[in-house]
């Protein structure tokens, strides 16, 4: 049971508005509490903090405003102690422009870490090498240092990427990961990996490559062998866990990732559920059977054997319950546990962004100075402010995409600073705390906080729940998700209403409910034999069931 805590916003133990480590320290009981076995945790490395914390100035080192060396050790012996294991970020498709690697580099063709970096001269005209476009915005090469040459960067220009096919760059990374490892960190969630390898070619793209650059780059000739060499020379000699950021992958391609045979990684995410509804920077309609769909066609790639993560928001994603719940107060707590349900009772190790088990919502931002997301505002910048977009039109699409919605600071009490400090936070506290805290469901019954505890302590008691097959048994249906897992004997069927009316649901006919095991509403909904559940708006119910 993954946790992930982003340290910025989780908790300030000094009172200058940043989450650090200390304050994680802090509340290690509390994750203990929930149910939580790993915590990943988000960048804690030396950074200037152009993009949060991923782009990464010094990789031995801790971010000051997190802390120190021997505050990162006090929390990781605390996580042992309470039996959590650390898992933290690998950033190595890029790094900061001031790391001293590429200070080096951007002194010139003969520099020491020159081909640490991927240069290119321009083309005649005065153009970038190609025209790859970078996911922050703008063009994916910028001109730097003596020469004219350009650098390569996926993301903002502060971020070079590093070259992959340089075996220095490779061994580098290598005695960064055992540097952690040896630290006691048990693995790595590896940021964008599938994004290391290039086509050192640089062909100008396609309209249809444009279209889809997570695709495009993300299909580079050598990330299967260099997942491979670093199994070999580092992962394999640790007991560890890892998960792959699987930007622009597949789920037909999740084996070559993840299969056992291959020694690359253990899982990865896909993000074709979390993007169910988004179109660009726009959002569009989605229907509950898209998202069934989508987890059917991921189950049925991985096959019997295969494994993944499942979650459903992050720190570059909305809000869960804003996102495919319902936030209005009505309905708020009834769809975050729906949604919980749902995600925790699914097939694959689960992930849990901070707050989520609160119900956490997206803040209420009405203008762009709000934001502090760099492609919050580079998208601004280039739709808004060179006129191709109403500023209105763009508010409304960063309300609800923006991932400045889940970096908010974690709400901990209803009090100012909401908990999280007792400075001036660094990006502002969403004002519905004063309802929405973890104080308060701590010592409610009903609250979204208590029903995560029951769900996470049900997985952890019932290895169907891990292991057992998944099957999607009315994939048509546009209110119910009904799906059912089954490893020998031991069968349970989840039943999720995801609208806001009472639906009286058939089971299938050699379906019968026996036994239920935990309910959103708390009441029973159902009889031992019954064939039919009435559901009330956005609840959600585990059965036992035996077959006719």
């Amino acid at each position: 049971m993954v946790y992930q805590v982003y340290p910025r916003s989780f908790a300030d133990s000094n009172g200058d508005g940043i989450g650090d480590l200390n304050g994680i320290t802090a509340h290690l009981d509390y994750l203990k509490k929930l149910g939580v076995t790993v915590v990943w945790l988000s960048p804690h490395f030396d950074s200037p903090n152009v993009d949060n914390g991923y782009d990464i100035r010094d990789y031995r080192k801790v971010m000051a405003e997190f802390g120190t060396m021997a505050d990162f050790d006090r929390m990781l012996a605390g996580m042992r102690a309470r039996g959590i294991r650390l898992v933290i970020d690998l950033v190595v498709n890029h790094t900061s422009d001031q790391h001293a690697w590429f200070r080096d580099a951007v002194t010139g063709p003969g520099a020491t870490h020159r081909d640490d970096y991927i240069w290119r001269p321009g083309k005649a005209d005065g153009l970038p090498p190609n025209n790859a476009t970078a996911f922050f915005g703008g063009s994916a090469w910028t001109k730097a240092g003596p020469g004219g040459d350009y650098y390569l960067h996926y993301f903002a220009p502060q971020q070079p990427d590093l070259n992959w096919d340089n075996p220095k760059v490779r061994q580098n990374v290598y005695d960064v990961m055992r540097f952690w490892l040896d630290k006691g960190v048990s693995g790595f969630r590896m940021d964008v990996i599938p994004l290391i390898s290039k086509d050192q070619a640089f062909p100008d793209l396609t309209a249809a490559q444009l279209a889809d650059t997570a695709a495009t780059y993300a299909h580079g000739p050598h990330t299967h062998d260099y997942l491979r060499e670093m199994n070999r020379e580092v992962l394999s000699h640790y007991d560890t866990m890892t998960v792959g950021e699987a930007i622009g992958i597949s789920d037909a391609e999740d084996g070559k990732f993840t299969a056992a045979d291959r020694h690359e990684l253990n899982m990865i995410f896909h993000f074709d559920a979390s993007n169910v509804d988004r179109d660009g920077w726009r959002t569009k309609p989605w229907a509950l059977p898209e998202l069934k769909a989508i987890y059917d066609r991921l189950y049925g790639a991985l096959g019997k054997d295969g494994w993944t993560a499942t979650f459903l928001t992050n720190h570059d994603k909305p809000r869960a319950v804003s996102h495919f719940g319902d936030d209005a107060p009505r309905w708020r707590v009834a769809s975050a546990k729906a949604l919980a349900t749902m995600s925790l009772m699914q097939r694959g190790t689960p992930f849990i962004y901070q707050g989520d088990e609160l119900g956490m919502t997206n803040y209420p931002f009405t203008a762009i100075d709000q934001y502090n997301d760099i492609s919050a505002k580079n998208l601004w910048h280039e739709q808004v402010e060179e006129g191709h977009v109403a500023p209105a039109e763009m508010l409304a699409a960063l309300a609800k995409t923006s991932r400045d919605n889940s970096r908010t600071p974690m709400q901990w009490t209803a009090g100012k600073g909401a908990g999280f400090t007792q400075g001036v936070p660094w990006l502002a506290i969403n004002p519905n705390h004063v309802t929405i805290n973890a104080q308060a469901e701590e010592s409610d019954a009903g609250s979204v906080l208590s029903y995560y505890r029951e769900l996470i302590a049900l997985r952890a008691r019932m290895p169907v729940l891990v292991s057992g097959d998944y099957q999607d048994i009315d994939p048509g249906n546009r209110d119910i998700y009904a799906f059912t897992r089954k490893i020998g004997d031991d069968r349970l069927v989840v039943l999720i209403n995801f609208s806001e009316h009472v639906v009286d649901y058939a089971l299938p006919s050699t379906l019968r409910l026996k036994e239920r095991l935990i309910d959103s509403v708390g009441a029973a909904s159902a009889m031992a034999g019954a064939g039919h559940v009435a559901l009330q708006p956005w609840q959600a119910a585990v059965y036992r069931y035996e077959s006719q």
